[in-house]
């Protein structure tokens, strides 16, 4: 529970919020008017008085009347967690898409916390036939306004989602794998984007410094070429609104050939943090995919034996790599930073594309040379003969060939 508080920190100092303290109560459930119990509301207000804070975040996510009720008796503005989340993605939205993201999720979370504060506003229907009685109240206008805002992004989202599908039908087409690099919020996935391709995707130490794919491309140590593609971090109770909104942005996850799994190795808890990330990626439904790990910040572990002994520091490392190893099969030790271990990495990678290849029996058209070329040049040709009905050719392929000559034969 503590760690998760000092991560609420981290979230409220991105969001420009200074933390003037904290506190915890354990309770066998939430108590359902003010989440904590009455007790702590009163200790609250004494720590408002001696602290003089104006804002209270919570590490959880509040129901509307666990909201209205504190901020009654406290006074001050209430935040949840996924409020917090929310307020943080909309300030790092720089494209479109991410601000539409951004904004779908905000409603999701607040119609069904739209209070009656508007009540005193129903008004009266005047003269004519069925005008007579209470009219709407402002909450219900603000309910459906909210409702046909929502269904809008929703149709411009699915727009964004065919036209990511295109691009990446046209990359598949280009006859390039793709890798979708993930992990934990801050882990170092846009510093491996970076030191990949020389991309120059922004690295900030907060979180979700970045929202916005970035796709580069990146030569294998074959000579071939793959597709690296960065998006958002995740990060402990992510809200599930958020996951619904990016939809349209994780698909690339679900649909990559490889996934690289991006570990911060001196993160305390980073077995958590593990645990976060394969939620997220079972949830999108992209938990069965060869995945890389990705053992970063290596260089900041001390490499001296009798120092690192001492502090408990070098053991924990390799107990942490031989039980990754042992759950993923293939762990590589990086430093993203100072581009230790890259080289090996995309080593890994190749052969975990070959290793997914498929034996192949079929017969091409002459008419498809690019597809026979695609099949040299990305596969494994074992026989290759002609006749009549066209080039039979029995192999080896990555499943995404596969599919970019399944859908032209």
């Amino acid at each position: 529970m503590l760690d998760s508080l000092e991560e609420l920190g981290r979230l409220a100092h991105t969001a420009g919020v200074e933390v003037v303290g904290s506190d915890h109560q354990r309770l066998n459930s939430p108590n359902s008017a003010t989440y904590v119990g009455s007790g702590k509301v009163e200790e609250i207000k004494l720590l408002r008085a001696e602290l003089e804070f104006d804002m209270l975040i919570f590490d959880d996510e509040l129901s509307a009347a666990q909201l209205r009720n504190l901020e009654k008796a406290l006074e001050i503005k209430i935040l949840d967690r996924t409020a917090l989340i929310l307020d943080i993605f909309a300030m790092h939205a720089r494209t479109k898409e991410g601000a539409l993201q951004v904004e779908l999720a905000q409603y999701a979370y607040r119609l069904p916390r739209l209070t009656r504060q508007w009540t005193h506003l129903s008004r009266q229907g005047v003269g004519g036939v069925g005008l007579r009685g209470p009219g709407e109240t402002q909450l219900e206008v603000d309910r459906r306004e909210i409702g046909r805002r929502m269904s809008q992004l929703r149709r411009e989202l699915e727009r964004v989602r065919q036209q990511r599908g295109l691009q990446r039908l046209r990359r598949r087409r280009s006859g390039l794998p793709v890798a979708a690099i993930v992990g934990y919020t801050n882990a170092g996935k846009s510093t491996l984007l970076n030191q990949l391709s020389g991309a120059d995707v922004l690295v900030e130490d907060m979180l979700f410094a970045t929202l916005d794919p970035t796709t580069r491309r990146v030569d294998l140590p074959s000579g071939k070429e793959i597709l690296f593609t960065d998006t958002v971090g995740f990060i402990q109770k992510l809200p599930t609104q958020l996951v619904a909104a990016f939809q349209a942005t994780l698909e690339g996850i679900r649909e990559a050939d490889v996934i690289v799994h991006v570990i911060d190795v001196t993160d305390r808890n980073l077995w958590q943090k593990v645990e976060a990330v394969e939620e997220v990626l079972a949830e999108i439904g992209a938990a069965d995919k060869p995945t890389v790990i990705a053992l970063n910040k290596i260089d900041l572990i001390d490499p001296s034996p009798e120092h690192s002994a001492r502090e408990g520091r070098f053991c924990m490392r390799r107990d942490v790599t031989l039980e990754l190893r042992e759950r993923y099969g293939d762990v590589v030790e990086i430093s993203a930073q100072q581009g230790v271990g890259v080289d090996e990495l995309l080593n890994v990678i190749e052969g975990v594309l070959v290793r997914e290849m498929v034996d192949v029996d079929l017969v091409l058209p002459y008419g498809a040379g690019d597809l026979l070329g695609l099949w040299h040049n990305e596969s494994v040709v074992a026989h290759e003969e002609y006749s009549e009905a066209g080039i039979r050719v029995q192999g080896k392929l990555p499943k995404w060939v596969e599919e970019v000559i399944a859908g032209r034969v």
